[in-house]
């Protein structure tokens, strides 16, 4: 995010969980309040889905009390908030891409507070943009997405999850929306994620391998439930806007090319 606004020419303040704990409504209202931006976009969050399942309160305070600081520190500043939520607000019994018409229905403490989370930002500030996604994968990224290809050359075997589905969101384009949506200034809860059917981890890191030239044999194709996770997941959180075209926002390109130029920009650095 900083790197894409920053090549946009923005003046950018960057603040790391040290320097600006969004838990925390006091430093909140002192940075943004000293600051004074015209925008504030949220990348934090407590993302730990099994973490979160075991401490509700530390969920909470981070995922839920913390869009709500945000946006009444941007409030007060006339700032534009823009905050990220995720797929994990639905509860995956639909078949096909979830919508803005859908209601949400968590089914793990993770989603229960980030649905919170969007709420209470949305209720403290009508500049408010909600902005949910899933399946996150891009350079930096910890996640299984992220790392597939790292592990699988390193000679590590993998265990694919091949029925839950989601739509794969490549973090460069997610943040170039972010920032489209920031200028746009048009509040409202937006679902972004890379165009095309969508994918389950199984069928992802096969893709990921097949683009990194590399075998798919470690892959330990397996089921969500032999997994034995304290949290449950959604079987199913493919996203669709709906708000998007209406204001002429562009389909992301695929997400097998965002998968591709990631790929190919991994290999470079190595």
């Amino acid at each position: 995010m900083v790197e894409h606004c920053l090549t946009n020419g923005d003046d950018v303040r960057a603040y790391d969980r040290e320097a600006l704990d969004i838990g925390d409504p006091q430093v909140v209202d002192n940075v943004i309040g000293e600051q004074r931006p015209e925008v504030v976009i949220n990348c934090a969050a407590w993302t730990d889905v099994d973490g979160c399942e075991s401490d509700a309160a530390k969920a909470q305070r981070v995922n839920s009390f913390g869009p709500e600081n945000l946006a009444r520190a941007s409030r007060n500043a006339s700032a534009v908030l823009v905050t990220i939520s995720t797929d994990y607000v639905f509860d995956g019994k639909k078949e096909g891409f979830y919508t803005q018409r859908d209601q949400p229905s968590p089914i793990s403490v993770y989603g229960k507070f980030k649905l919170e989370g969007e709420r209470r930002a949305q209720q403290e500030h009508a500049r408010t943009i909600v902005v949910r996604t899933g399946f996150i994968f891009g350079p930096g990224g910890k996640n299984f997405l992220s790392n597939v290809v790292s592990r699988a050359a390193g000679g590590e075997r993998l265990k694919a999850i091949r029925d839950c589905w989601g739509t794969p969101t490549y973090c460069r384009d997610l943040a170039a929306r972010l920032r489209e949506l920031a200028v746009l200034d048009l509040p409202g809860t937006y679902h972004l994620a890379n165009s095309g059917e969508g994918a389950s981890f199984e069928t992802f890191a096969r893709e990921a391998l097949r683009f990194a030239g590399l075998s798919a044999d470690r892959l330990e194709v397996v089921d969500n439930d032999t997994l034995g996770r304290p949290a449950p997941r959604p079987h199913n959180s493919k996203l669709r806007c709906l708000l998007s075209p209406a204001i002429g926002l562009q389909p992301l390109r695929s997400w097998r090319d965002g998968l591709s130029h990631f790929i190919r920009e991994s290999q470079k650095g190595t």
